[in-house]
């Protein structure tokens, strides 16, 4: 990623960028009751006497959402305090049936901890920075307010209140919208990795909170702005691209930059002011008076650790070290979990004589082409891992060629039908029969005796014209070894 800068009249403007991620967390049960979490259900048909804030409910902690919460902390090398809190953050909205949020201001279950980005996806040589993340704390979500098309009536669904969410802090270290892009994404796929967040965006159970300031390079970070609840990474690299350019145009005309919360408008690509941003001492917190602290004992952080999965980091570490992937090759086969046990199962399919380097290129250029053309994910591919493993192996031990490889694929993704299966039914065996391709060789020289002149005469370069003419004759069902063989010595005499 080059420096990016604003380029306004009084010179050249920096951003600083913080993200507050609100992850939700993976959980069959709300953070303090028994309600299910499962998304799309009916309006309030999800809701507890506790998410309803009915008289005498009691608050009880789901020990999975701690865990899940530590879990992710570790994920990102982060200090875990045995030690943690919760507090009530006090404030009044219709979707918050108890007038306050359960939150951890003072005392979080997460601390310091980093996050490594790549600064360009495409160009390993470009690259890493470490994102540094503040604090990770559990909090329970709101509920979710409908206004019809009349300004007359509003809805309240509360099956959202109580649900578990992680809000991720980091640290203001990102200067870039692509440098906050990358982070999203890294930190959406280790959190998949580790299965405490599902990250869909798209659904509301991983939304960021951006806030933005600018600054002459060199200078005391500004006033900051926050933009609520953004949905997408495309959306958060908008919201700072147009954020950052107003408060340049604010401050260059003579005006000041006001903190406050801000929304996006996807539809317009700018932000709007929402309200003032309130500080810390306005929500009035509190030590939440019907929960103990939490205290964590070894022996639970152990096993926390012990359940975390290979990260992506090591894994991409391991495909170059181990299997002798290119880094390119490594970052894309890692970028997502189901991507990457989908190509160690093939791997495992495919057996010895299928190199890493060649399922890697297969899986790149032809699995992911295909699925891309058909609009359906790696978890959703027609063909399975075996199906992949076992058309590999056909190709590697000369039981077919490249070429037939691939037509044998688009039978596969068609019918569903297992590559040796296709290439006994079609009679798609490639052939060594040495007197079969010789035949065809003199056929093809003597059809083109001009071109064999002028390939004595020293235009090495037609020797892939013999080639592909006979490769075409034997509708690509020759070995290309044995023709590239023999032709060589038919030409040579």
């Amino acid at each position: 990623m080059s420096e990016y800068r604003i380029h306004g009249a009084t010179g050249d403007w920096e951003v600083v960028i913080g993200l507050e991620v609100h992850a939700q967390v993976t959980s069959k049960a709300k953070l303090f009751s028994g309600a299910a979490t499962a998304f799309g259900a009916e309006p309030n048909t999800q809701v507890s006497l506790v998410d309803a804030a009915m008289p005498g409910m009691l608050p009880v902690p789901n020990r999975e959402c701690i865990r899940q919460a530590v879990r992710t902390g570790m994920a990102i090398d982060a200090a875990i305090n045995k030690w943690s809190r919760f507090d009530r953050k006090n404030y009044f909205y219709a979707d918050l049936p108890q007038g306050y949020q359960i939150s951890q201001l003072y005392h979080p279950l997460v601390g310091e901890g980093r996050i490594e980005i790549a600064l360009d996806d495409k160009n390993p040589d470009a690259g890493t920075k470490a994102i540094g993340v503040e604090r990770i704390h559990v909090e329970q979500d709101a509920g979710k307010l409908m206004h019809d098309q009349h300004p007359t009536r509003s809805y309240v669904d509360l099956n959202r209140s109580g649900v578990a969410l992680m809000e991720i802090v980091s640290k203001p270290d990102m200067r870039s919208p692509a440098e906050a892009g990358a982070y999203v994404r890294k930190l959406r796929t280790i959190l998949r990795y580790v299965g405490s967040c599902d990250g869909n965006m798209e659904e509301g159970s991983m939304r960021a909170d951006v806030n933005v300031s600018v600054r002459k390079p060199g200078d005391a970070f500004g006033t900051r702005t926050e933009t609520k609840n953004v949905n997408s990474v495309r959306f958060v690299m908008q919201t700072i691209e147009y954020e950052a350019q107003r408060q340049v145009d604010v401050l260059e005309s003579g005006g000041t930059i006001v903190q406050e919360t801000r929304l996006f408008d996807p539809d317009k690509g700018v932000t709007r002011s929402m309200r003032s941003k309130e500080d810390a001492h306005d929500y009035r917190y509190f030590p939440d008076p019907d929960l103990l602290p939490l205290e964590l004992d070894d022996a639970f952080l152990e096993e926390c650790r012990a359940s975390l999965p290979e990260l992506p980091d090591a894994k991409r570490a391991r495909y170059e070290g181990e299997l002798g992937l290119s880094p390119y090759n490594a970052a894309v086969l890692t970028a997502e979990g189901e991507t990457a046990r989908w190509f160690e199962a093939l791997l495992d399919a495919a057996g010895s004589t299928v190199t890493a380097k060649a399922a890697a290129n297969w899986v790149i250029s032809d699995l992911f082409g295909a699925l891309n053309r058909i609009g359906k994910d790696i978890e959703a591919s027609p063909v399975t891992p075996a199906q992949g493993g076992e058309l590999l192996r056909l190709i590697a031990d000369g039981t077919i060629s490249n070429t037939l490889g691939k037509q044998v694929f688009e039978i596969m993704l068609e019918t569903g039908e297992g590559a040796e299966a296709i290439v006994e039914a079609r009679g798609l065996k490639q052939t060594s029969d040495t007197g079969a391709i010789e035949a065809e060789i003199a056929k093809v020289l003597a059809a083109n005796a001009d071109k064999v002149a002028d390939y004595r005469g020293g235009k090495d370069k037609l020797f892939g014209f013999f080639v592909g003419q006979t490769m075409k004759a034997m509708a690509g069902k020759a070995n290309p070894g044995v023709v590239n063989d023999l032709l060589k010595k038919a030409l040579d005499q």
